[in-house]
């Protein structure tokens, strides 16, 4: 490996442009040989446009956790895993390969208000959200020539996104509809907690929750002070376990894309619970400690404003 050469996830692929997201989604497909890319191509498009307010009969997305970012980055995240299952010899179909990235996509697209509904925010459906994103692809796909097998095998693998749902409990065509499944639901929780502004961000988790009926945190501390020990016993195992641990792919991708003999995600998200509890040990239930510990660099401002 370079001397030179970055060993943070942050620094391969700016998750937050979508442009850049774009082109390594691409580049990735093109190893990957799926062929025409246009498909994944209009639907990130209209994903976007969607997010943003220009999709007919939706309004932008208002859910501050639950963003585009986190989409783009969940849909990247995918295509990483794609990309290191297939350095590894186990390679999906070009088609299934285009169901997975648009799944990932479209997983959180249900958080999504359409423009008669006028009341709070979609944070609302956070609980059950899955199943209106299943009902937005559904409308979407068959316009883009997928037929019916497709449309349900895309709307199943979203159902692993469901942290609480049983897995042997999702209907499945064939074990390749299971396997897409496992990428998704490993890349959610991947991109989700290696974000390098996660913890920064778990304050506007936490309003999610709150609008959407989510029990188990009275608090934004509480949400802080509990996410190491969630990590440890609910994520992991869902990673390594449940997930069948597809997520050990991500290591072939970055040896094969860039060269560098590590998975950045996780060690990332190692990074990230270690500094979490650090701050549990300095900070206790002082709620102000905390966020005085966030502030690195500019970030709790670009996130929250002046006002934190």
């Amino acid at each position: 490996m370079g001397q030179n050469k970055a060993y943070r996830l942050s620094e391969y692929i700016d998750d937050s442009d979508v442009h850049e997201v774009l082109t390594e989604i691409r580049k990735l497909a093109a190893e990957m040989e799926v062929g025409n890319f246009s498909v994944i191509e209009r639907t990130y498009y209209d994903i976007i446009r969607l997010f943003e307010g220009r999709f007919p009969g939706y309004k932008a997305n208002n859910a501050r956790y639950h963003n585009l970012q986190h989409t783009i980055s969940v849909a990247l995240a995918v295509a990483r895993l794609l990309h290191g299952l297939r350095v590894e010899g186990k390679a999906f179909s070009p088609g299934n390969v285009f169901l997975c990235i648009i799944a990932a996509l479209f997983h959180d697209t249900g958080l999504i208000q359409t423009t008669e509904d006028i009341e709070g925010t979609g944070a609302k459906y956070t609980i059950g959200h899955e199943l209106r994103s299943i009902e937005l692809l559904r409308n979407y796909l068959p316009s883009q020539g997928f037929d019916a097998e497709a449309v349900e095998d895309c709307a199943n693998v979203v159902l692993y996104t469901i942290l609480n749902k049983p897995l042997q409990e999702i209907p499945f065509r064939s074990e390749d509809v299971t396997r897409m499944g496992h990428v998704l639901g490993t890349g959610d929780l991947l991109a989700q907690f290696a974000d390098r502004v996660y913890l920064e961000k778990l304050p506007l988790l936490f309003f999610e929750f709150q609008e959407g009926g989510v029990t188990g945190y009275k608090t934004a501390l509480d949400l802080l002070v509990s996410t190491p020990n969630f990590y440890e016993a609910i994520i992991k195992k869902r990673i390594f376990n449940d997930l069948n641990g597809v997520g050990a792919a991500m290591k072939a991708h970055f040896r094969a894309r860039w060269d560098v003999d590590s998975d950045l995600y996780m060690e990332t998200i190692e990074k990230n619970m270690a500094y979490l509890n650090m701050l549990k040990e300095k900070c206790g239930d002082d709620y102000d400690c905390y966020l005085r510990g966030l502030r690195r660099g500019n970030i709790i401002k670009n996130l929250y404003g002046d006002g934190w």
